[in-house]
C-alpha cells in the first residue's frame, strides 16, 4: 500500500512540476503565464512536500515492508498493529494535502515554510495549517515505522542469522531506521513550536517579540540533512543487491560495506550539524561555511 500510494502521489507531484515548467516556459517567451502568483506559490510548495514526504519516503518504507521480513526470515514485522497505524497516519497526511486542492488553499511559503512568512499574521489562511498537519501527522507515522523496523531487525531475525550475516539491503535499512528515530522527532518538535506560534500566539520564531526565526531554520535542517541519508541508504542497498544477483557474483567487501553503514550512524551528529550548508547565503556565512564544509566532507567518507 505504501508503494501504491507513493506512485499515486508521484503523479500528483509530476503534474505540479509540469504546470510549473510550462508556466516558466511561457513567461520566458515574454508572454503572461497562465498561473496567478499565489497559485504558482502553492504549486511549488505542494510539489516539494509531496515528492519528499509523500512520495520518496513512503516508497522506501514500502520496500522495507516487502523485503526485510523475507530477508531476515520473519513472518511479519515486530509490531503489526503499529505498522498499520503508521500507514493510516501517513494516509491522513495524504488526504489533507490533497484536500487543499478543493477546500481552501495550500501554503504559499515554499516547502520549508520559513517564519515569519508561515506565521499567522503573514499567512492567515488555512494553507499553512494544511502544511502543518499533513507533515506533522505523517511524520509521527514515519517515526513509529522507524521504531518498528529497528525492533524487527534486532529481534525477529532467524535463529541462525547473526547481524553480520544480514543482507546488504537489511543493513542499509537498519541504519536508515536509526536515522529516522534520531531525526524525525526534531521535525515533530519544530512543527509543534510553529503550531504554538500560529494558534496560541507564542513567539518562538518571532524576532521582534523575543523569539528567533533562525532557530526554525536550524531545527528544520537538523532534520532535513539526515533525511537525505534516510532516502539514499536503502537505494545503495538495492543497487548492491541487484548488481550482485544479476551479475551472479558474490558481493565483494561485505564486511567493509557493513562497517561503512555502521560508520554512517556515528556521523549522525555531523549529518545533523551539516545543515550549516543551507545557511551560507545568510549572515552566518563566515561562521558556518568552514564548519559545514568539514561536516559535509566527513559525512561523505562513509
Amino acid at each position: 500500500m505504501y508503494i501504491i500510494m507513493a506512485f499515486i502521489m508521484m503523479l500528483r507531484g509530476f503534474a505540479d512540476a509540469i504546470m510549473m515548467r510550462a508556466h516558466q516556459a511561457i513567461v520566458s517567451s515574454g508572454q503572461s503565464g497562465f498561473l496567478p502568483p499565489h497559485h504558482y506559490d502553492q504549486i511549488i510548495t505542494a510539489h516539494g512536500v509531496i515528492m519528499i514526504i509523500f512520495m520518496a519516503t513512503p516508497f522506501i518504507v514500502g520496500l522495507m515492508n516487502l523485503i526485510i521480513p523475507l530477508q531476515i526470515g520473519a513472518r511479519d514485522v515486530a509490531f503489526p498493529f503499529l505498522n498499520s497505524l503508521s500507514f493510516w497516519l501517513f494516509m491522513v497526511g495524504v488526504i489533507l494535502i490533497n484536500l487543499s486542492l478543493g477546500v481552501g488553499e495550500f501554503a504559499q511559503t515554499g516547502w520549508t515554510a520559513y517564519p515569519p512568512l508561515s506565521e499567522i499574521q503573514y499567512s492567515p489562511g488555512v494553507g499553512v495549517d494544511y502544511w502543518i498537519w499533513s507533515i506533522q501527522i505523517s511524520g509521527i507515522g514515519t517515526t513509529l515505522t522507524g521504531i518498528n523496523f529497528f525492533v524487527t531487525i534486532l529481534r525477529m531475525r532467524a535463529p541462525n542469522m547473526p547481524m553480520m550475516k544480514m543482507p546488504v539491503f537489511t543493513w542499509t535499512s537498519f541504519c536508515t531506521n536509526i536515522l529516522i528515530i534520531a531525526a524525525f522527532p526534531i521535525l515533530t518538535v519544530t512543527i509543534f513550536l510553529l503550531t504554538l506560534d500560529r494558534y496560541l500566539n507564542t513567539h518562538f520564531f518571532t524576532n521582534d517579540m523575543g523569539g528567533n526565526m533562525m532557530m526554525y531554520i536550524n531545527l528544520f535542517w537538523a532534520w532535513g540533512h539526515p533525511e537525505v541519508y534516510i532516502l539514499v541508504l536503502p537505494v545503495f542497498g538495492i543497487f548492491s543487491e541487484i548488481v550482485s544477483t544479476f551479475s551472479k557474483k558474490r558481493f565483494m567487501g561485505m564486511t567493509r560495506r557493513i562497517s561503512q553503514n555502521i560508520d554512517s550512524e556515528f556521523h549522525v551528529p555531523l549529518a545533523i550539524a551539516a545543515f550549516g550548508t543551507m545557511l551560507i547565503a545568510l549572515e552566518l556565512r563566515k561562521l558556518t561555511n568552514n564548519a559545514s564544509k568539514f561536516n559535509e566532507i566527513s559525512c561523505s567518507f562513509h
